[in-house]
Formats: structure tokens, C-alpha cells, sequence
């Protein structure tokens, strides 16, 4: 199957198991702001930072570089190897995820009162942290998965954990209304933890009764394989890490900077649960269908980058960062039009409504951007992807220390839509910088057409 269909194929399944999963945990978010309400959503909203620093730590980068190799090696015929691979990296990553698990244990606490600022969040802490394991086996799988640029066992796993997740949740708060007790935000994290297990579970199965592990290792290319792993997957986890480190510093203090501006505890953290639990969601819906042109889009121009083939990589590129552009303006125009009515309507907020309106000018920027840096991510220009993302973030940053205590939470608003322009501009200069590909991208000696 040429290229470009497998691109395509791949993408659709992906968005359509996306949009699914996006649209029940749209109506998830609607459920958990009415029973919980905006200050609860807020602290719930709050643990993210931490977990998705471990799964950093732990997973993001390895993912990454497993997708890569399983890449390099299939297109060269070395199927075995490829194998080895994944079961390298499931011994990596849950060595280190249970690492994190024992960390976050004795250390809840402290956390919760230092880096989040608020000592409620500890006990959600202290569950979600037994997510990580089963994160980390079901994050390897879908990166092999990716590599073999087979799409169904990850969409099928995304539908899983996004269901058992939202059952677990709705069952649990159902019975304790029925027991007299009133129902803790605690629930929600609960409720991750067992979506990632089942989903681990399953994905596990699956591998087993398609016989896709190894039937036995190669000492001499698992050593080999394990020396590329960490040297591609070093660099990309320091990348991921220090990103995400960034962006819980962001996003830990945005509750803190509104103080500053003038709200009290309970007024911060209600508008933050505005905006990072039914605002921000709603921006990002339709990203199901860029994520998933840019999860593809990745071990894609690694397998032609293999293969020198740059006029492929070319045609990819144009198209994939085509449709996303697309996409972006036309969900610029809907959010325009139908933002408020969202907010009010769906969220029973009116702050909701006005933070849609602000968020639509980012959706060119952002969905076309997820489209750049996995192709940069593809070339192997991961330093490239780093400096990208850190100047994007800490713009995002600056807007929360200095705009926020200033204008409130419009002056983070406009910092994000000034850093997401930024990152466009970077990474079109990182994609034309490459001599051969920038001169098939931009018609030069090695032209194409679409």
C-alpha cells in the first residue's frame, strides 16, 4: 500500500475513534462540572500537571523513539528486532513508572502544598499515581503499534479506557448518592486508574493472541537495539520532560497570578476549572483529527526519510499541514460563531462562553502545528522540536506572571495566542532550513506537485 494511503487510512481510523473519545468526554466534563461544580473541577484539574510530568519522565520520549525504530526497522525487513524493541521498552518504562509511583507516595503531601499550592489535591494524588504503571505498557504498545503504522489496536484502546473511565465514574457516583454519602471529586482520578488498566490489559491480549512478541531475544541485537533506544530516547524525554515541567509551572500558577489580580482562593479556582476543564476542552475537540494526522504523520516521514525518498516526504508534508490549516480556520469560524452559545448553553457559564471566543483565534495555529513538529519529530530533529516548544511556553509563562496579575486571566488568553503564532513561525523555518526537503516544499530544484 503506497504511502500516502496508508497515511490517510491511518488518520481516519485514529480521528474517528478521536472524535468519539473526545465527544464522550466532552459530555463527561458537562457531567463533572454539574456535580461536582467549578471549584472542584479546578482542583481535579490541578493534579494534571504532576501526572502528565511523570508520564513524561516515564513514557513520552520512549513512545517517541519506539515509533521511530519500529519504523526504521520494518521498512529494512528486520521485524524481529523490531519486536525486541517493544519489549525492551515495556521494561524500561515500568521500571521507572513504579519508581514514580513509590516517589509520589511519600511525597503526596509536600506536593500538593508546594508545587499545587493546595493540600486538597493529595489525596488524588495518591491515586492517580497507581494510573502511571498501566499508562506505560499501554503507551510502548501504541507506539509499536504506530511503528508497524497499524492504527486499530491504539484507536480501539483509546475507546476502551475512555469508556471504562467515564462507567467507573458514573457507577461509583450513582451508588454513594444511593448510600446517603455525598460524592468526592476524588472519583475522577479513580476513574483514570481504571481506565488505564483495563485499557493495559486489553492491549496486552491483543499482542498475545496475534503473536506479535518476540519468540525469543537476540543478545546481540537487543544490545544493540537498547544502545539506539536510549540514545534516541534520552534527548526526546529531556525534551518532553522539560517542556512538561514548563507547563505545570504554567499551569500550577495561574491559580496563584489570579490572586494577585485580585480573586480570592475560591474565585481562582473556579475560573482555572473555567478554563482548563470546559473552555480549553472544547478548543481542543477538534485536535483529535490533527493528533491523528500528526501521530501518522510521524513514523511516516521516518520510513521515507529512511529511504531518502524527499519528494514522498514533500507531498506528505503539504498535505497533512494543508488539511490541518483547513481545519483550523474553519474551526476558528464555528467557535467565532457558536462560542458563546457553547459556553452558556452546554456549560451553564457565561465565563466559559467569552474564554471560547478569546481561544478561536488559536485554532489555525494550533491544529497546524501539531502537523509540523511530528514531521520535524520524523526528520530526527528532536533539539529542533525542543527549542520550538520551550519558546511557545515560555511565552505562555511570561503572560502568566506578568499579564495575568495585570488583566486577569485575558492577559494568559492573548499571551497563548501570541506563542502558538510563534511556534508556526519556527517550526516553518526548522522544515524549509533542510536543503533537499525545503526545495521540494517550496518548488525548487526537486519539484513536486500535489
Amino acid at each position: 500500500m503506497p504511502a500516502k494511503y496508508k497515511l490517510f487510512r491511518g488518520a481516519m481510523i485514529l480521528t474517528f475513534a478521536g472524535l468519539l473519545s473526545r465527544v464522550m468526554g466532552f459530555f463527561f466534563r458537562i457531567f463533572l462540572s454539574h456535580a461536582f461544580g467549578e471549584e472542584n473541577v479546578g482542583l481535579y484539574q490541578l493534579i494534571f500537571p504532576v501526572y502528565a510530568l511523570c508520564l513524561s519522565l516515564s513514557t513520552a520520549g520512549i513512545q517517541t523513539a519506539v515509533s521511530r525504530m519500529v519504523a526504521e526497522k520494518v521498512s529494512l525487513g528486520r521485524k524481529e528486532e523490531a519486536r525486541n524493541i517493544l519489549i525492551l521498552a515495556l521494561c524500561l518504562t515500568l521500571t521507572l513508572s513504579i519508581t514514580e509511583i513509590l516517589i509520589i507516595q511519600n511525597n503526596a503531601s509536600a506536593i500538593a502544598r508546594s508545587f499545587l499550592g493546595d493540600a486538597r489535591c493529595t489525596e488524588m494524588l495518591l491515586i492517580i499515581s497507581y494510573a502511571l504503571p498501566f499508562a506505560a505498557a499501554h503507551s510502548c504498545i501504541c507506539g509499536y503499534s504506530f511503528g508497524l503504522q497499524k492504527t486499530e489496536l491504539p484507536a480501539i484502546s483509546q475507546l476502551i479506557e475512555q469508556s471504562a473511565r467515564i462507567l467507573f465514574v458514573l457507577l461509583f457516583f450513582f451508588c454513594t448518592q444511593k448510600s446517603g454519602y455525598t460524592p468526592s471529586i476524588a472519583l475522577a482520578a479513580a476513574g483514570i486508574v481504571a481506565g488505564e488498566l483495563i485499557t493495559a490489559m486489553f492491549s496486552l491480549c491483543i499482542l498475545s493472541r496475534r503473536r506479535l512478541f518476540p519468540r525469543r531475544l537476540h543478545i546481540d541485537g537487543f544490545s544493540r537495539n537498547t544502545r539506539e533506544l536510549f540514545r534516541l530516547s534520552l534527548p526526546l524525554t529531556a525534551n518532553r520532560t522539560a517542556v512538561t515541567l514548563l507547563q505545570s509551572v504554567e499551569a500550577a500558577s495561574i491559580p496563584a497570578c489570579l490572586k494577585l489580580y485580585g480573586l480570592d482562593s475560591s474565585q481562582a479556582l473556579s475560573l482555572y476549572g473555567v478554563l482548563t476543564g470546559m473552555a480549553l476542552p472544547c478548543i481542543l475537540f477538534p485536535s483529535a483529527i490533527t493528533n491523528s494526522v500528526g501521530t501518522v504523520l510521524m513514523p511516516a516521514v521516518s520510513a521515507a526519510q529512511a529511504s531518502e525518498d524527499r519528494p514522498a516526504m514533500a507531498r506528505l508534508l503539504k498535505k497533512a499541514v494543508g488539511s490541518c490549516l483547513i481545519l483550523g480556520l474553519s474551526c476558528c469560524l464555528f467557535f467565532l460563531i457558536f462560542g458563546r452559545w457553547i459556553g452558556t448553553i452546554l456549560f451553564h457559564s457565561n465565563s466559559a462562553g467569552d474564554f471560547i471566543l478569546t481561544l478561536a483565534w488559536i485554532c489555525p495555529f494550533l491544529y497546524t502545528n501539531t502537523a509540523l513538529t511530528s514531521a520535524i519529530n520524523g526528520l530526527g530533529k528532536t533539539s529542533a522540536t525542543f527549542f520550538i516548544n520551550t519558546s511557545g511556553l515560555l511565552i505562555r509563562i511570561a503572560g502568566v506572571f506578568i499579564a495575568i496579575p495585570r488583566f486577569g486571566i485575558r492577559g494568559y488568553l492573548w499571551g497563548l495566542l501570541v506563542s502558538q503564532f510563534i511556534v508556526s513561525g519556527l517550526a516553518v523555518l526548522v522544515l524549509l532550513r533542510g536543503k533537499k526537503l525545503g526545495a521540494a516544499l517550496t518548488g525548487g530544484p526537486d519539484k513536486i506537485t500535489m
